[in-house]
């Protein structure tokens, strides 16, 4: 038997397809996606869950004119198989392949790019706003899981489209939190009825008739209202939408592809805002992700028949180092206590969860909350530690500035991911946190070239006083290595001594450059090697002494060139007045980094170690 997916070559070609084989198309579209993503690893459990919902939008609108908004996107595989590209998935997250998250630059069928969560309802109702002024007619839908729900950004724009009025239908994914439990028979009756056209035409009609009476029909008009805003408290599960301005509808089972068709024409005719809850479950389909949806969530490659990874690093990662860390110290000071958004387990959080239950703060997906949340705990004497990736922090700027480093608050933020990620390119890349945060007054940044430089910085930073940044890279680390220097304040660590050529190496970066400093040795050159241990404060020291005996003086860092280390360093010699150095930094250019792995981005923008040893030796040559 042929298979049903491969008839899906273009956008809405699933409308050929019988509603009697939808069960068996979903079967075949979760089959290709763990035959991919095992091979390439990605998103699966999220995409598992909403196979059926994507399968009825697309069935249902037309998607050469109408706009899907995905939150996050990490669920978007599905659309992507439906719009044409499901041969890319060979090269998903891969280095120039397929996104793993929708990109408008790869297809128009990608109305909107995105990674971060909480944003597709502020973006959908941009873009309804924009039709209408423009006075077309297409629908535009916005999909949020429940897990974004939490972030604020979701709930100022329910606020800003049930004020609007425009229409827009707001589609809640509802795969883990129970936000509802009314089920049975009148919550359905009371759904099917609101979308049932005569029910709408008929209180149209009602409040037509009503606006004719003025002495009568406006107090029966209120009582009326009253009186059903009474049953619909007693009834219906989503009243706070009600409120917020929305039509509610739910919840409907998510992967029952028929009934969500039949609502989806029933609601796109409804005049102003709607939400609809549906239910899913994350991972459907794939039993070890059923089981686990969080484990599942992403993955690398992994085999399909025992769900076990591929994927096997002998070397802890630094989140693990991190992890292992806040324990110790958390057994020793019983005021530390730790912070997560949502991300317990990725930034290696979850043993001192069970550690310490009471002295752990898992925010859900609300960067900007934990940023003063953690300036409240430590303004009654708490130490609160922040486990953020780079690429999250971004997302709680303003509270960072006022309501931490204003106050001089003693707030610890362990900057996970920062530098390269990899495979989730653009939006995750960790590369602005040094320029974003090394201009931020009373704020201390370190980042260590190890994990046992790690584990050192935070034993420092809990005993230090104001807020405190530690950032280091989404890689393995030889945990004892070290080069035997106790760590002090503002102080940084000279690892080889020469002259002509002076290399500062930000944090992990120091592992390249040792090796092109060995790459210089064999040319005869004799360079100095300074890991600096302090983005802030600068070792004015240090500066000046590397200026004092070379010529040439480099500096590498897994950030952006613009507003990075190497900007600090030349503020430092300029402030010095130093003169008769070349100074040169090596980072990434001003652009948003694609996809690919680790190694492949620092060979691409020459920042691996043959890269770095031809730039430099061409400098120092004259070429």
């Amino acid at each position: 038997m042929d298979k049903l997916l491969d008839s899906l070559n273009k956008v809405n070609d699933i409308k050929n397809i019988s509603p009697k084989d939808f069960p068996r198309l979903a079967k075949e579209i979760r089959g290709f996606l763990l035959e991919n993503i095992s091979k390439t690893g990605g998103h699966l459990a999220s995409n598992l869950g909403i196979v059926e919902l994507t399968m009825a939008l697309h069935y249902a609108f037309d998607i050469e004119q109408d706009k899907i908004v995905w939150d996050v996107g990490h669920q978007a595989y599905v659309h992507k198989v439906l719009t044409g590209r499901k041969d890319g998935f060979k090269t998903l997250r891969r280095l120039d392949g397929l996104s793993g998250f929708p990109k408008p630059t790869e297809s128009k069928y990608d109305a909107f790019a995105t990674g971060h969560s909480s944003t597709s309802i502020s973006a959908a109702l941009g873009i309804a706003t924009a039709r209408d002024l423009n006075g077309t007619k297409e629908n535009v839908i916005a999909v949020i899981g429940d897990g974004s729900m939490t972030g604020g950004l979701a709930f100022e724009a329910l606020n800003n489209a049930g004020r609007a009025k425009t229409n827009l239908i707001v589609v809640l994914n509802d795969n883990q939190m129970s936000i509802s439990n009314n089920v049975g028979a009148i919550p359905k009756h009371l759904n099917d009825l609101r979308t049932a056209p005569a029910y709408l035409n008929a209180k149209a009609g009602v409040h037509k008739f009503l606006d004719k009476m003025p002495m009568v029909g406006k107090p029966l008009d209120k009582a009326i209202e009253r009186i059903k805003d009474g049953v619909k408290y007693f009834f219906v599960s989503g009243i706070m939408f009600e409120e917020l301005g929305f039509k509610y509808v739910g919840p409907i089972d998510g992967h029952n592809t028929e009934k969500l068709i039949e609502v989806f024409n029933k609601i796109k005719k409804i005049k102003g805002p709607v939400l609809l809850h549906v239910r899913t479950t994350k991972g459907k389909g794939y039993r070890f992700a059923e089981k686990l949806p969080w484990d599942y969530h992403g993955v690398g490659s992994f085999d399909i028949k025992t769900g076990t990874s591929k994927t096997k690093n002998a070397k802890p990662s630094f989140s693990k180092v991190f992890g292992e860390t806040m324990i110790s110290i958390g057994q020793k000071n019983e005021k530390l206590v730790a912070i997560s958004a949502a991300m317990a387990g990725g930034t290696g959080l979850e043993d001192f969860q069970l550690a310490f239950p009471k002295r752990f703060f898992d925010v859900a997906i609300a960067e900007q909350h934990a940023v003063t949340f953690a300036a409240g705990l430590a303004s009654a004497g708490l130490i609160p530690v922040f486990a953020v990736y780079s690429t999250f922090l971004q997302r709680a700027y303003d509270q960072l500035v006022v309501d931490v480093c204003l106050q001089n608050l003693h707030v610890i933020f362990a900057i996970d991911r920062a530098g390269i990620v990899g495979a989730d390119g653009e939006t995750h890349q960790g590369i602005f946190d040094i320029s974003f945060l090394s201009h931020i007054p009373n704020l201390t940044i370190m980042a260590p070239k190890s994990g046992a430089e790690l584990k050192s910085m935070l034993d420092m930073a809990v005993e230090m006083e104001g807020p405190v940044a530690i950032r280091y890279p989404r890689s393995n680390t030889e945990e004892n290595w070290h080069c035997g220097e106790e760590i002090s304040y503002g102080v940084s660590e000279r690892a080889m001594d020469g002259n002509e050529i002076g290399i500062i190496a930000c944090g992990t970066m120091f592992d390249t450059a040792k090796d092109v400093c060995e790459k210089l040795k064999t040319e005869g050159k004799k360079p100095i090697l300074v890991n600096p241990r302090f983005i802030k404060p600068i070792d004015s020291n240090m500066i000046a002494d590397v200026c004092s005996k070379c010529k040439y003086i480099f500096t590498i860092e897994d950030n952006v060139v613009k507003g990075g280390f190497g900007s600090i360093v030349n503020e430092e010699i300029t402030k010095q007045n130093i003169t008769g150095v070349r100074l040169t930094s090596f980072g990434f250019p001003d652009k948003f980094i694609e996809q690919g792995t680790r190694e492949q981005l620092f060979s691409r923008y020459h920042l691996d170690a043959d890269g770095i040893f031809s730039r430099i030796n061409g400098i120092i040559n004259g070429r």
